[in-house]
């Protein structure tokens, strides 16, 4: 009882954050469910199912997440199908990837990447080149490598969209809003890459590949009620304020994963 109360408010606070930050909740899932699932599961793929049900954790929370921006009218459409196609590709391939990860590695490329993140946009590094100028090449780049990297750290993409987003002059309450959307397609892509992944791995037997069933439905039933509150939180905030806070937080869990 004590594991799924845990659980339960794990998925309201992710949900929130969600909602608030457009991050997909896995910035909170991951670590804080890396902590929970220590003693059920062996370590040796831990790390990949907290991932695993980190992402298909976000593929409801983006559903209430993302209805509510499109309510603000925040959500930018045609970036979003821009980034789509090479999305779902790198976040599939990147999930099948993880089977020749250890669990140290992915969990040093987690805190490193988000210790990066946090950096550039609490120093609010920008472009000189407004985003409509760039080539279509670039999108497909950075789509491929947005979905790769959030597949394997568990997230929906929000970490790196919305700073590809706000650093070529995207105003940070749309980034948000359109990075929770983006999230929807690397969950998707990426939940079912770690089921194809993890099928056979005898220690997750009990679980549908490498996702974690009870973890995920408790995640689940408290994220969709607290997304829509934390986007309209986010509507309301100032928006300097919003982009440091969203710097530290990812500072902050970057250090705690790097001492798990």
């Amino acid at each position: 009882m004590a594991e799924i109360i845990s659980f339960l408010l794990l998925g309201a606070f992710s949900g929130f954050i969600a909602g608030l930050l457009g991050v997909g909740g896995g910035l909170i899932i991951v670590p804080v469910l890396l902590y929970l699932l220590a003693g059920d599961i062996d370590q040796a793929i831990l790390m990949h199912s907290a991932v695993a049900t980190a992402l298909a954790a976000i593929i409801f929370t983006s559903l209430s997440s993302v209805r509510a921006h499109h309510q603000h009218r925040a959500i930018h459409w045609h970036y979003f199908k821009k980034l789509t196609l090479t999305i779902l590709l790198g976040a599939f391939s990147g999930a099948l990837l993880t089977q020749l990860m250890s669990f140290d590695f992915m969990r040093l490329f987690f805190a490193g990447f988000e210790l990066l993140v946090a950096a550039i946009l609490y120093f609010g590094l920008s472009s000189q080149q407004h985003i409509d100028h760039l080539s279509g090449w670039i999108w497909k780049v950075v789509g491929y490598t947005i979905g790769l990297i959030s597949a394997i750290v568990g997230i929906g993409g929000g970490t790196l969209t919305t700073p590809f987003l706000t650093y070529n002059n995207v105003a940070i309450k749309n980034a948000i809003a359109t990075s929770a959307a983006v999230g929807m397609p690397i969950a998707i892509a990426g939940a079912f890459g770690f089921v194809v992944a993890g099928w056979d791995v005898e220690s997750a037997a009990n679980n549908l590949g490498f996702i974690h069933i009870q973890a995920l439905a408790s995640i689940v039933v408290m994220s969709v009620i607290f997304a829509p509150l934390g986007a309209k939180v986010a509507h309301r905030t100032n928006s300097q304020k919003l982009k440091k806070f969203f710097a530290l937080f990812l500072a902050f869990l970057g250090i705690s994963v790097l001492a798990f």
